[in-house]
């Protein structure tokens, strides 16, 4: 797969470089809302949903739900003919769920509690076809790529060892993903320079975590759903 990445962005740069410097080429910015794969269709192993189904009182307390968050970023675009365009971005999204233990407490009663935090940086090279041309006043499209996605993700504070002992710890682990990416939305040109939309982007990875940290799940799904409004400035 990173292969396959590699050749797709080459071919969107030779792409590019073969634009003539005349054809219009376009800054989309956006901000979105990032829903991450709900509990249930998740990979095999997540280790976020690992922890909800913890048994011997180590469950912790919250939702898939809770990581879903807001997500920006921009994508260059540029002509690959007047039905296609081609396309390299960056998103960032962030985001820290706070969590107990269902079963367990401390001493004086009161919760023991973490904060989970995940964040990635999808890159992405596209191709999307116009359905009216890029000329079009109305501009709906399709389109599909592969993302690269820069991942962090941690679990701080508070835990319980196997003999219920309760110590803090910093569990961390990061790395690079790599899944295709699909995506259809309408954009509409209310001047020759500026164009407003909306998109809904589907994006597929998972990653292996480092067995020697201590998750409770060996894989992190980063899969899920934005729905984003777009800005475009042509130049």
């Amino acid at each position: 797969m990173a292969r396959i990445s590699a050749l797709v962005l080459a071919v969107l740069a030779v792409g590019a470089l073969a634009t003539p410097a005349a054809a219009q080429q376009s800054l989309s910015l956006n901000i979105g809302y990032f829903t991450v794969s709900g509990e249930g269709s998740r990979v095999q192993g997540d280790t976020i949903e690992a922890n909800l189904n913890a048994t011997g009182g180590f469950a912790l307390a919250y939702h898939v739900s809770d990581f879903n968050n807001v997500t920006f970023g921009g994508e260059w675009l540029f002509p690959l003919g007047n039905f296609l365009e081609g396309g390299v971005g960056v998103n960032y999204y962030a985001r820290t769920v706070n969590s107990f233990y269902r079963d367990l407490v401390n001493p004086d009663g009161s919760d023991i509690t973490q904060d989970i935090r995940l964040r990635t940086v999808p890159i992405t090279g596209t191709v999307r076809f116009i359905m009216t041309g890029r000329r079009a006043t109305v501009q709906p499209y399709i389109g599909a790529g592969v993302a690269i996605i820069p991942w962090h993700y941690s679990e701080s504070g508070n835990f319980a060892d196997p003999s219920y002992n309760i110590f803090q710890w910093d569990y961390v682990d990061s790395g690079t993903a790599v899944g295709p990416v699909v995506f259809g939305g309408l954009r509409v040109a209310f001047s020759r320079q500026f164009a407003l939309g909306g998109e809904v982007r589907f994006q597929h990875a998972t990653t292996s975590l480092n067995p020697n940290v201590g998750f409770m799940g060996d894989h992190l799904d980063l899969g899920g759903i934005t729905y984003q409004t777009n800005f475009l400035i042509r130049f």
